[in-house]
């Protein structure tokens, strides 16, 4: 019988070399490769290889971000990526000394860490957080996440520092890849610190907005919700979200449920400049107003008297948070047999070949498109 640590790394290894050859991970797969400005192709790359501490997992569903959108239209990251981080899958392959995971568990994987120690993680901001801001997935080439390809490479301090979640049976692919988008959202609702006594303001109902409202109604709070468009409407009621108001009278009709005074709270889910006007004066005196879809670093305008004179406050919130995630994992994974079932948000689901155009609708959303998915296995993500 074999025995100590060299043994075991030996066991290990070969049961890694094993499980590859068991699960018949092919040495080509498919990727969706950025190549620079709206340039996007369905490409043949190499599986990424693993390391230590490492592990393979084979997509089976990712979400379309708007983040990935904007990196996409503006350039601002360079070329080539593989793009996608909303994302879930089955490990097909650990690398040594991984103990934690095993060949064939379903997870869901984060692409951000926080280090947990430096300055701002100590100050409650870990998106700032420099080892937060390395990218720990990645299909090849530039880390970027990784999402839109067949399999990902989860890079060491992601899998030892809690980036990686097991699924458990029963909840869907589709489901879990929701994790990293509520645990952003939830952390932009727990700032504002809502009071049952409050009323929130979402400015927009796109999948993102819908799930704002839905966690802030949580709050015990009133909630209102703002959209163009009925359909969108429609589906936030499912949520419990019933009360809507035309995009086109969306001061008018909040004050007038709040005597006059404003939104206790405003959050904005939608990306446009304009409309932190449009929240900055629907919210009352000595309210909040949340920015949430703001991720490009450009410039707008705002009336400093209303900050000033009128008090009110406009904060803003990003990425994710580790500090929330049990809880996040409790409202995801165990929530979906409760009812809070995200998958309602999915309207369209696309094989990886299509993966081009579904990026394209998700670019040019309309009143029946909701949330994009891509599926290298078509039905892979509802199991």
């Amino acid at each position: 019988m074999n025995e100590g640590p060299q043994a075991s790394a030996m066991a290990t290894k070969t049961t890694n070399i094993e499980s590859r050859i068991e699960m018949k991970i092919p040495a080509a797969m498919r990727a969706v490769v950025y190549r620079g400005i709206n340039a996007l192709r369905l490409e043949t790359v190499p599986v990424p290889q693993i390391g230590p501490g490492e592990l393979l997992v084979k997509i089976a569903t990712c979400g379309i971000c708007g983040t990935d959108l904007k990196k996409i239209h503006t350039g601002s990251h360079s070329a080539p990526r593989i793009f996608g981080h909303e994302m879930a899958g089955t490990i097909v392959a650990a690398g040594e000394g991984v103990t934690k995971f095993h060949v064939g568990e379903r997870v869901m994987v984060f692409h951000h860490i926080p280090c947990g120690q430096c300055y701002y993680c100590r100050k409650q901001t870990p998106a700032q957080c420099a080892v937060y801001k390395k990218v720990g997935a990645t299909a090849g080439m530039e880390p970027s996440g990784g999402g839109f390809a067949e399999y990902i490479r989860v890079m060491d301090w992601i899998v030892a520092m809690g980036g990686v979640v097991r699924i458990p049976d029963g909840v869907p692919f589709e489901q879990a890849a929701f994790i990293e988008p509520v645990n952003t959202v939830l952390k932009a609702v727990k700032l504002l610190n809502l009071a049952a006594d409050e009323t929130v303001l979402v400015i927009g109902q796109g999948p993102i907005g819908i799930m704002l409202a839905a966690l802030s109604r949580r709050t015990g709070a009133r909630v209102l919700t703002s959209d163009l468009y009925p359909e969108r409407h429609a589906i936030a009621a499912k949520f419990g979200l019933h009360e809507p108001i035309h995009a086109d009278n969306v001061i008018e009709r909040i004050k007038a449920e709040t005597e006059g005074r404003g939104a206790d709270a405003v959050i904005l889910a939608v990306g446009v400049k304009a409309l932190i006007k449009t929240a900055m004066n629907a919210v009352r005196c000595g309210g909040k107003v949340m920015l949430f879809a703001q991720t490009q670093h450009e410039e707008a305008s705002f009336d400093p008297g209303a900050v000033c004179m009128d008090e009110k406050t406009l904060l803003g919130s990003y990425s994710a948070s580790t500090a929330i995630q049990p809880e996040v994992e409790e409202l995801v994974l165990g929530g979906y047999r409760q009812g809070f079932d995200l998958t309602q948000l999915i309207s369209h689901r696309y094989p990886l070949e299509e993966a081009v155009k579904a990026i394209e609708v998700a670019s040019h959303p309309h009143a029946d498109s909701m949330k994009i998915m891509i599926e290298p296995v078509p039905g892979a993500g509802a199991k």
